[in-house]
């Protein structure tokens, strides 16, 4: 046992070898000439040693202060050896687990872009230094990623580093993304707001072709239930609506949501609502049983809707590709504009925090939501 003595006080820590008492020199405090491998047995006693004083002198030179206990830990790997890629296997698994589908679908992007990258992720988390973190960003930019899907990517990879920091798979002292700022990758997203004029210009645009008209619908009901998400939209039901109240659970915040059901949001739910449906709009039925398969149904339906959005703003001159979620941003934006405080609709819904947008609402009285959104018409 090595003995640690601070401030009078003891730590002792293990080398990990026995020895036979007739074989040690208690006097001289080392192995006995005879005693087998004593060479190894010295030289293991003096790197522990030698590691205890740098250890030492490094936080001395940073003026940290430390107990007898607190060195011993530094000094002393208690990481659990697990590799990037299995950290990354098992947090994919995790969130898939608990329902976090879309988060873990671009924990597995970042997974197979570091596959391509490195080659292999049969690596500790110790071997991700600032440089391996800028040799990844210089070969990012070569694929021809934007800013912004860099800064995605880079984030997903330290919030994964942190999770290995928590499972003690590597100690925080390695941690890169002090010297390396991810916050750097970041690139003002081009506007998706439109005024409020061109939006009723959309809502009374009426078309033949169903899913046109589909389209803009879907695109009117999100503007006026609160900047729904098309996902959001999707899962829908009947019960739902509870009181005159649109109530649902934000699928990727879970938050939980509480809106009056405005007039024209409600037209526009009787207009596609069939006897015996499980879902509001058509988008998702009871054949879609599993996740993936709603999943894949929600893409697919919105990649056609997006089509469709983009052909009627283009027929009404619209100044920006409309998407469904042009309209989550107007809403945000017309309520801004209107002079609603930040506090009720904060205007970083689509630059920040999504999250720190939904608390708030979830902070208001209903009253003083519904007075908001009078502003919509």
């Amino acid at each position: 046992m090595l003995r640690i003595t601070k401030d009078r006080k003891l730590k002792y820590s293990s080398i990990g070898v026995s020895v036979n008492p007739a074989l040690w020199d208690f006097e001289k405090n080392k192995p006995r000439r005879n005693c087998p491998n004593r060479l190894h047995i010295e030289r293991l006693i003096a790197d522990k040693i030698e590691a205890y004083r740098a250890k030492m002198i490094e936080l001395q030179a940073e003026k940290k202060e430390f107990t007898a206990t607190s060195l011993h830990e530094r000094v002393v790997d208690k990481t659990t050896k697990r590799t990037v890629d299995e950290v990354f296997r098992s947090q994919i698994e995790n969130l898939k687990q608990t329902g976090r589908t879309g988060y873990a679908l671009s924990h597995q992007e970042v997974y197979n872009s570091l596959l391509k990258f490195n080659g292999h992720l049969n690596i500790y988390f110790s071997d991700i230094d600032t440089v391996w973190l800028k040799r990844y960003e210089t070969w990012l930019r070569g694929q021809g990623f934007s800013e912004n899907t860099i800064g995605r990517r880079f984030r997903t990879l330290r919030a994964v580093y942190n999770v290995a920091i928590e499972e003690k798979c590597v100690k925080a002292d390695y941690y890169p993304f002090k010297s390396y700022k991810v916050s750097k990758l970041h690139q003002a997203t081009a506007k998706r707001a439109i005024s409020k004029a061109d939006i009723m210009r959309i809502i009374e645009y009426r078309s033949n072709d169903f899913y046109k008209q589909f389209a803009v619908d879907l695109f009117a009901f999100g503007y006026f239930m609160g900047g729904i998400n098309f996902v959001d939209i999707a899962y829908l039901k009947t019960d739902n609506i509870v009181d005159g109240r649109l109530i649902y659970t934000r699928r990727k915040t879970h938050k939980l949501i509480r809106l009056p059901l405005q007039p024209t949001a409600r037209e526009i739910i009787d207009r596609y609502q069939q006897d015996g449906a499980l879902f509001l709009f058509p988008i998702l039925s009871a054949f879609h049983k599993t996740e993936q398969q709603q999943r894949n149904r929600v893409h697919k339906v919105i990649s056609k809707v997006n089509e469709r959005l983009k052909e009627v703003g283009k027929e009404l001159e619209i100044p920006i590709d409309l998407t469904t979620y042009v309209s989550r941003h107007s809403f945000a934006t017309v309520l801004k504009r209107e002079g609603v405080s930040t506090s009720i609709i904060c205007e970083s819904l689509g630059h920040s925090s999504e999250k720190v947008t939904q608390i708030y609402l979830d902070s208001f009285e209903n009253s003083q939501i519904d007075a908001a959104m009078q502003h919509l018409l």
